[in-house]
């Protein structure tokens, strides 16, 4: 799983009882998502289709550091599916997983289309090839 993402828990995140407010975090989590699936398949216009049982392991409260790790489990022909878990960024508790997070890649119409995708691109893999093509490096 890639943490790539963290979260300061502040006054503005909370719910009543002093921990943080599950919609914040859900948002959180389906914006990641979107980015994640955004740079996978290369497309910035996506849209969230599914998320699946949303399972709050334990909380947050004010002043922690939380982590959000996405990862891709399946590529469809117009779709990525991916798994998420939010932890405790000091104590690494988990706070929340989520199996499934279905996104579609779309055109400009708002229709679906195929992505081609078939396996995780890591940054790594894109500044390898940036550099491949960059005339100053050869």
């Amino acid at each position: 799983m890639n943490f790539h993402t963290r979260k300061w828990v502040k006054p503005e995140d909370l719910n009543p009882n002093g921990s943080l407010f599950g919609g914040s975090l859900l948002k959180w989590i389906d914006e990641e998502a979107a980015i994640y699936a955004i740079v996978q398949l290369e497309n910035s216009r996506v849209v969230t289709k599914y998320i699946s049982q949303i399972d709050f392991v334990s909380s947050a409260k004010q002043g922690d550091i939380i982590e959000l790790g996405i990862t891709a489990t399946h590529f469809g022909r117009t779709s990525i599916t991916l798994c998420c878990e939010v932890r405790n960024k000091i104590t690494r508790k988990s706070i929340l997983t989520i199996d499934k997070l279905v996104f579609v890649n779309m055109d400009r119409d708002g229709n679906p289309i195929p992505h081609g995708k078939t396996k995780i691109k890591y940054i790594e893999e894109q500044f390898e090839k940036e550099d491949d093509n960059d005339p100053r490096k050869n």
